[in-house]
This record gives structure tokens, C-alpha cells and sequence, in this order.
């Protein structure tokens, strides 16, 4: 009973203890959070959150993440050269009908033939984009090859054509005829990239003899062939293609500047022995015909660019197409459309190779095959100054060399390569790791298990 007494008085005097102890839990839980959750902010109190950045700032910054993603080159490369072979039917179909017209030909006449080789071209360009780079690679030797004895069956009486002076044609029958010198770019692109990627592999790109040979005398060897023929301006396209490869390969600055002063000497002795040649190199910035209109075209390419104004005359609405501008639906194209669509229409034009451009350089920088970045570096060379040139003879800053306008200009065997080298960068920007997955997470994925249930497309974050 005492036990009791005092085991009830020491548990009340514990408790009594006790409670302000308890009293003082009971208040730190009503005002410390609660250890389920985070606090519940109220609207309008606490620090605001941190929000993006607004205007300009934010447009730029959703460009920069469209620009860095995996298929940018892709969709630049395809997007870009589609229209510009697009917009090029439609000139040459606007350019060309008074001189069909003029050889008693129906006015669709250069247009129906652009047509079909841009329907093969597209077939080509399909084909290359789904090639692999091995394939490519074997079929560099053929088209070498062919393309060598195609430029030797030029110059065999009864089979070589001769238009313009130039005797680089081959007759295949009816309105049909091949220039094989523009197969020749291709040619040196594909060989030669193959060529040093087998040489990087072995490490003897670090000995100039193996940079230079047999990648330097076969560029000759081409070269010649074409001069033969007296086609100047497709030997400075090859010309860049080569220094284009020596410039991927590493090649030494002494070295490169050897190679470019030997391919200039050239160059001016074939210049001087020409008369022709040097009238073109007179007419540069000419605004007046001169005597017996030795620079008629420059200045009337000239004319039309002025008269276009901003926004053009009109589609069809051309002047200078009436006889006064000679070549307007080949090497003159880009006269033509200044002065129908205006300074509109020619920008867009320089801005869709522009973007081709930039795409091809990207191509290049980023793959770790030693082919991929010659070849693709070999075909962003080529169809870029080819392109400068062009477009540099037509304002009258460079001499009229004679070349169309990659994609744009009339002329099937012009197009048919071009495109079967877009096709190639088509292919080579959708090999890049990153490309490749994000193509991969786009398509459908389907399972046929035993309930051959469909799986859901996984977001890719691509647009």
C-alpha cells in the first residue's frame, strides 16, 4: 500500500515534471513546418520566382537550341537545295522562252529538258542519300575511270562537240548531249577523298609526298583533258575542289602556296594566249560596251540587275531576256531573276547557298570519318565557289568564266552531278550519331508480342 502511495505520488511528481516539457513540445509543433511536404507558399508572399529571359533576348536564345540540334544540317541541306532547284525551274522556264521561241521551238522547250534532268537528278540524290559511305567509296575508282575516258572520247573527231568555241560535248542523239567535264568534279571529289582517308588511316599524311601523290598529277591529269577542250571556268572549279582537299588534308602552308602558284602561272599563261579570255579580264566593272561590244554581256547583265529594282518587274516581265542578254537562262540566269524578282529575289537566292553552305561546313567539322569530312568539305567547296563565281561575274566583279549557277542554272549535265553531291551531304549529315537517334526516336516503334500491342512514340524533342 505505502509501494502504491509512493510509486502514484513519484509517477504523479514525474508528470507534474513533466508538463511544461510536454506543453513546450506541443507549442514548437504548432509553429515548426511540417516534415511531410514543403511549406505552402500564400499567393502574393515569398520571394517570386525566377523567370526566363523576355523579348529579343528569349528569341534568340529559342534560335540558338533550334540551331544546335542534331538535324539542323539535315533539314538545311535538304530544305535549302530543293529550293533552290525549285526556284531555278521556274527562271529558266521564264528565262528561256524567248530564246526557244527564237530557234522556232515551243516555249516550254529548255524547260521540259531541265525538267526531266532535275526528275533524274532527284533519283540520283535519292540514291546517294541512302548509300552507305562504303559504297560510296567503291564507286569513286569507276566514275574516275569513266570520267577519263569520256574527256579523251571528247576530243575524237565525229564523237567531240564543239559549242561555243568549247570542244567539251559528247552528241548522245536527238536534243540530247553530255559535257563530261562536269562529271569531273565529282570524280576528283570522291577519289580524292577516298584517297587521303586511306592515307590518314596509315598516318602518312605527315610526309608532303604522300599528300601531293598521285592526288596532284590525277588533278592535273583532269585538268588538262578539260583545257583541251578550252573550258576555263570548270578548271577553276576543279582547281578549288583540289586546294579544298589539300586544305582538309593539313597540307603545309608553304606547300599549299606552292601548288596555288603553280595553278596560277597556269592560269595566266592561258589567259594571255587567249584573246578571248583576256576580253573577258577587261570587262570587269565595264558599264559601257566598249569597242565592237567586246563586253556587251557584262554590261547588259548589269542593266538587268539595275532595272529589277527591289522587288523585280514581275515574274516573265524581263526585258534583256528579248535579245539584248546573251546565255539568260544559263550562265546569266541570275540576271534574270534581279530583274524580275528584284533585290528580294537575288538575297534569297544567295541566302539559300548561304545556308547550304554553312550546313556542308558543319557537316565536315563534326564527323570523326575521315572520308565523311573530305568529301563533305570537297562538295561545300565546290558548289560555293562555284556559286561565288557565277554570281561575282554577273555583277561584274569577276571575269566571266563560263560557269552555271549550281542548281539553278539550265543544263542537264550540270544538274545530274550537283545533285548526286547534295545526295551525298544528305547522307552524311543523317550518318551523325546524333542525327541518326533522333531520326530513330521519330519513327513508330511497333512490338508484335503475343498481344502485338502498339508502343507509344517516345517524345524526341525534335521539330
Amino acid at each position: 500500500m505505502a509501494a502504491d502511495v509512493l510509486g502514484g505520488s513519484g509517477a504523479a511528481g514525474r508528470g507534474a515534471r513533466g508538463v511544461p516539457a510536454l506543453a513546450g513540445l506541443v507549442l514548437r509543433s504548432r509553429t515548426a513546418p511540417s516534415v511531410r511536404g514543403p511549406a505552402v507558399r500564400r499567393r502574393g508572399t515569398g520571394t517570386p520566382r525566377p523567370r526566363g529571359p523576355r523579348g529579343p533576348r528569349r528569341l534568340l536564345e529559342q534560335a540558338r537550341r533550334a540551331w544546335d540540334r542534331p538535324l539542323t544540317a539535315y533539314y538545311l541541306i535538304l530544305g535549302s537545295a530543293l529550293l533552290i532547284t525549285v526556284l531555278g525551274l521556274v527562271m529558266v522556264y521564264s528565262a528561256s522562252m524567248i530564246k526557244a521561241l527564237e530557234l522556232s521551238l515551243p516555249g516550254s522547250y529548255f524547260f521540259r529538258k531541265q525538267f526531266l534532268a532535275a526528275a533524274i537528278g532527284a533519283g540520283l540524290m535519292i540514291a546517294a542519300a541512302r548509300m552507305p559511305a562504303k559504297l560510296h567509296r567503291a564507286l569513286a575508282y569507276p566514275i574516275l575511270a569513266g570520267t577519263v575516258f569520256l574527256l579523251v572520247l571528247v576530243q575524237v573527231p565525229g564523237i567531240g562537240k564543239s559549242v561555243n568555241g568549247n570542244q567539251n560535248w559528247i552528241y548522245l542523239g536527238g536534243p540530247f548531249q553530255l559535257q563530261p567535264s562536269e562529271f569531273a568534279k565529282l570524280a576528283l571529289l570522291l577519289w580524292g577523298a577516298d584517297l587521303l582517308a586511306r592515307k590518314q588511316d596509315k598516318r602518312l599524311l605527315t610526309e608532303w609526298k604522300h599528300m601531293l601523290v598521285p592526288l596532284v598529277p590525277v588533278a592535273f591529269l583532269l585538268l588538262g583533258l578539260i583545257m583541251l577542250g578550252g573550258d576555263m571556268g570548270t578548271t577553276i572549279i576543279l582547281t578549288a575542289i583540289l586546294f579544298g582537299l589539300l586544305w582538309l588534308a593539313g597540307a603545309p602552308t608553304r606547300l599549299f602556296a606552292g601548288v596555288l602558284g603553280i595553278a596560277g602561272t597556269l592560269a595566266a599563261l592561258f589567259i594571255k594566249i587567249s584573246p578571248h579570255r583576256m576580253g573577258r579580264l577587261n570587262c570587269i566593272g565595264a558599264t559601257d560596251p566598249g569597242p565592237q561590244d567586246q563586253c556587251w554581256q557584262a554590261v547588259h547583265g548589269i542593266y538587268a540587275l539595275a532595272s529589277g529594282g527591289w522587288f523585280g518587274s514581275g515574274l516573265g516581265a524581263s526585258v534583256e531576256k528579248w535579245g539584248q542578254l546573251p546565255e539568260p537562262h544559263t550562265d546569266f540566269i541570275f540576271a534574270i531573276t534581279g530583274e524580275e524578282l528584284g533585290l528580294a529575289g537575288t538575297l534569297s537566292v544567295v541566302a539559300l547557298f548561304a545556308a547550304l553552305g554553312y550546313a556542308g561546313i558543319r557537316v565536315a567539322g563534326r564527323t570523326e570519318d575521315p572520308f565523311v569530312r573530305y568529301a563533305a568539305g570537297g562538295v561545300t567547296t565546290w558548289i560555293v565557289a562555284q556559286a561565288v563565281i557565277n554570281i561575282g561575274a554577273v555583277l561584274g566583279l569577276l571575269p566571266i568564266a563560263g560557269v552555271p549557277l549550281p542548281l539553278f542554272s539550265y543544263g542537264g549535265s550540270a544538274l545530274l552531278p550537283t545533285m548526286f553531291a547534295v545526295g551525298l551531304l544528305v547522307a552524311f549529315a543523317r550518318d551523325d550519331p546524333a542525327a541518326r537517334a533522333a531520326l530513330a526516336m521519330r519513327q513508330p516503334r511497333v512490338s508484335w508480342k503475343s498481344m502485338r500491342r502498339r508502343v507509344k512514340k517516345r517524345p524526341s524533342g525534335e521539330r
